[in-house]
């Protein structure tokens, strides 16, 4: 029997999202990335003694919206907890967070095989700093040390590597509709933990899990996975038993290494904070948040779905980033009758998002703005230019930052739309063609669109195409 039907493999994650504050949980340091080392400190994140924490108020806010985007059960008082543990990028000795009262619990994430995953809570807490690993020595920047995180717990439910890619994606879209996250893979700002398990299809009981630690990307977290399942069904089937312990993936060679043995709770001696309050969330407070939730991923996906007849791969990629489903929409509204919706969709997907990411533009403040988009697409729709001259256009608008006018100016693509010119190429065409003609004539359907191309060709692509098939047809009719 293979080891996918012997063992089945339990998931659960734990995220570490990044919260937009301009502050730190509970300090005034800023949170911008990339800072010179040190330089986003003070005494409270640096842990001097005497130092006391002030909590940021901005950081319940977005908690809240969180909340409300998986629909947790809010709760009206929750605490800070210390968790009590050594590690050189942790100044205080402790991490400040929340323990068994959480701010939330419940929610999920719908994945869209329609299972849902189910959280067990999300909670409050500081990062720890971050230490930087060189040949002879280790070296501590403290900048991240205090930067608000939500650490979001899942039921272990998912099943395979891709189930847990897919609802990091999904948890992840999320936080950025919301505002609350920039989920930065990269800078760190997105990042979970993984823990696996493996035990016999039929066993009510888990198995002993191990702990992936910060993962970044996608394809890391499905290849700790699937090397965890094999690790672990290896040990299982040779008699042998897993260890709980804390894992590290490393990248190079596709394998988790031991970093240390796996904690449970009772190792942290976790006590209440007595530095700071209860965090007391009103039910105005969530009403007030409520009134200004952004429309979620999945709202978007079935507007553009139902509402405006989009195919399932075009409404996913549009809905996929907040920026990108906004930018559609105002086109929509730039371009109302002027283009059908899944005109403009096709425009957006194979034209401007290819180029966005080639030249790594911040769609929210985008290199060539919705109005310049809009204007080139407006010169298509009135047939000043045809599809291919658009797209030379686009990229010479992109070089030069001119208009979209200036740009097919320069270019010589305006269009032509004279019926006597054209009249005269397509006869010319026809008259070179005789045995396409004739084929044509014979049933061979196909030989329309090589007389059409020929004819754009002559024009070097400035023929408008409309009238190009409307005069080839008419011409084409005499020879009947």
């Amino acid at each position: 029997m293979s080891q996918q039907t012997k063992y089945e493999t339990v998931i659960g994650l734990e995220v570490h999202c990044q919260l937009s504050t301009e502050s730190k949980l509970f300090c005034s340091c800023p949170t911008n990335f990339g800072a010179d080392v040190n330089k986003n400190t003070c005494p409270v994140c640096l842990g001097y003694p005497g130092a006391l924490p002030v909590f940021n108020e901005k950081v319940i806010e977005y908690a809240v919206l969180f909340a409300l985007g998986v629909g947790a059960e809010i709760k009206p008082k929750s605490y800070f907890a210390r968790k009590q543990y050594f590690y050189p990028d942790l100044p205080k000795g402790y991490q400040i967070t929340q323990f068994d009262k959480p701010y939330c619990e419940g929610g999920g994430i719908l994945l869209s095989s329609g299972k849902k995953i189910n959280l067990i809570r999300a909670h409050i807490e500081e990062d720890a700093g971050k230490s930087i690993h060189a040949e002879e020595y280790s070296y501590i920047d403290l900048n991240r040390a205090g930067i608000p995180l939500l650490e979001i717990v899942s039921e272990p439910e998912l099943r395979t590597a891709a189930e847990a890619s897919e609802y990091l994606k999904k948890l992840r879209m999320l936080v950025k509709y919301l505002g609350i996250s920039d989920a930065n893979l990269e800078e760190g700002s997105f990042r979970c933990d993984a823990n696996i398990s493996l035990r016999k299809h039929g066993d009510l009981e888990y198995g002993t899990r191990c702990e992936v630690k910060n993962l970044n990307s996608y394809r890391h977290i499905e290849q700790a996975i699937h090397y965890e399942v094999l690790r672990q069904s290896d040990l299982l089937d040779n008699g042998e038993k897993v260890v709980q312990q804390t894992l590290l993936f490393e990248e190079s060679s596709g394998k988790t290494k031991p970093m240390r043995g796996k904690e449970d709770a009772h190792d942290y001696r976790y006590f209440s904070d007595p530095d700071l309050k209860a965090i007391v969330v009103s039910s105005d407070l969530v009403l007030q948040v409520k009134a200004r939730m952004p429309k979620l991923p999945d709202q978007v996906y079935q507007h553009f779905t139902g509402n405006l007849g989009l195919t399932h791969q075009d409404a996913t990629v549009l809905s996929s980033d907040k920026n990108v489903a906004n930018f559609y929409e105002q086109l929509l509204t730039n371009l109302d009758s002027k283009l059908n919706e899944k005109q403009i969709a096709n425009w957006l997907i194979e034209t401007y998002l290819p180029a966005s990411q080639q030249f790594s533009w911040d769609l929210a403040k985008p290199e060539i703005s919705i109005d310049a988009f809009t204007s080139l697409l407006v010169m298509f729709s009135e047939g000043s230019i045809s599809s291919t001259a658009a797209k030379k256009v686009f990229l010479y608008m992109i070089e030069t930052k001119k208009t979209a006018k200036e740009c097919v100016t320069e270019l010589g693509l305006d269009q032509v739309n004279d019926k006597s010119v054209i009249v005269e190429t397509v006869r010319k065409v026809l008259a070179d063609n005789a045995l396409q003609v004739e084929e044509l004539k014979s049933g061979k359907q196909k030989v329309y669109g090589y007389l059409v191309g020929q004819v754009m060709k002559s024009s070097k692509g400035k023929f408008n195409p409309k009238l190009v098939n409307q005069l080839l047809q008419e011409l084409l009719d005499e020879y009947k």
